[in-house]
């Protein structure tokens, strides 16, 4: 007797009837109303202003056409790459970014997990609370707060006067800037960056913890081995949006923050665009520049989704 034939499994059709899809939209038209206002604003905010990178290879002068006077194709992308000023804002974007995502990333996760442990639900309101609320202050009260913090006259130059050493001026000092950038965006988002780890902690099965204690495995290495784990694709797809954005530098905090004193450290991209354009009116310089940003950072995000999609099989698309 011959082999049976494989009987193939019926797949459902997943696709909607013609018409329903309108259908529901005209039912259920006050809860569509809703996306109204996100998509104005991402089509008049996002979209209608990518066709004024047309300027990054036009001559544009304030009150002329607004697409340029004259097409001067790749001029204005040469004249930056030979410009000394900007790979220094070009280092200096990777080095703050870079740096900011190497310790914030992992003391984002660690607390997050320390969060997880703590049992007392007023105790852990309580520290969410207090770790969240630099992120909702304005960020020019932030910046304000630093000055005052690192001020000659501040509490951390008494602290230093106090041990008998020189006062610095951590404000005016190149080298100081990284560490003050750094440190102080640990502090305003640290809690902040805990809310998505935290509610994808929520939804690890508690059997798999059980599981575990019976497998002889201790607190650590449930954490280890259950928690990280089931918050993985959590971990991954935040990466790679987080590399994705390391050629966009925090501009607010910087532009408030540095001085001409500090420029070799602290000029990044973002305010080399603005010197550039708008202080100094050379708009199509400085949209070919935001556009080399950009273009930077899209590839980024593209490299980090294709390896996170092989080596962890986690991607945004």
């Amino acid at each position: 007797m011959g082999k049976p034939a494989l009987l193939k499994k019926s797949q459902p059709d997943m696709k909607l009837p013609k018409g329903a899809l309108i259908k529901h939209v005209k039912k259920e038209w006050m809860i569509y109303s809703f996306l109204l206002i996100p998509i104005l604003y991402f089509v008049i905010f996002k979209y209608i202003p990518m066709f004024g990178n047309i300027i990054a290879f036009r001559k544009y002068t304030g009150g002329s056409n607004i697409f340029g006077e004259k097409w001067v194709g790749l001029r204005y992308f040469r004249q930056f790459f030979s410009d000394a000023s900007f790979w220094r804002a070009f280092k200096n974007t990777l080095t703050l970014s870079v740096s900011y995502l190497a310790i914030r990333f992992p003391t984002t996760l660690i607390f997050a997990l320390l969060l997880n442990e703590i049992m007392n639900t007023r105790a852990k309101k309580f520290v969410q609370t207090v770790s969240y609320l630099p992120h909702f202050i304005s960020m020019v009260i932030i910046a304000g707060m630093i000055k005052e913090v690192v001020s000659l006259s501040g509490p951390i130059n008494n602290l230093i006067a106090a041990l008998g050493l020189d006062r610095i001026s951590f404000i005016q000092e190149a080298n100081w800037f990284p560490t003050i950038y750094i440190t102080s965006g640990i502090w305003q988002g640290l809690g902040w960056g805990t809310i998505l780890y935290l509610a994808a902690m929520t939804n690890i099965n508690t059997e798999l913890y059980e599981a575990a204690k019976i497998d002889g495995a201790n607190h650590f290495k449930q954490v280890l081995h259950v928690t990280i784990p089931g918050i993985l694709p959590t971990i991954v797809t935040l990466l790679i949006l987080d590399i994705g954005g390391i050629m966009g530098s925090n501009f607010e905090k910087i532009i408030l923050l540095y001085l001409p004193a500090t420029y070799e450290k602290a000029d990044v991209i973002s305010t080399y665009v603005y010197r550039m354009g708008i202080t100094g009116g050379n708009f199509s310089y400085a949209t070919a520049v935001g556009l080399f940003e950009g273009i930077i950072g899209l590839i980024l995000v593209m490299s980090a989704n294709l390896i996170s999609k092989k080596l962890t099989e986690t991607s945004l698309w």
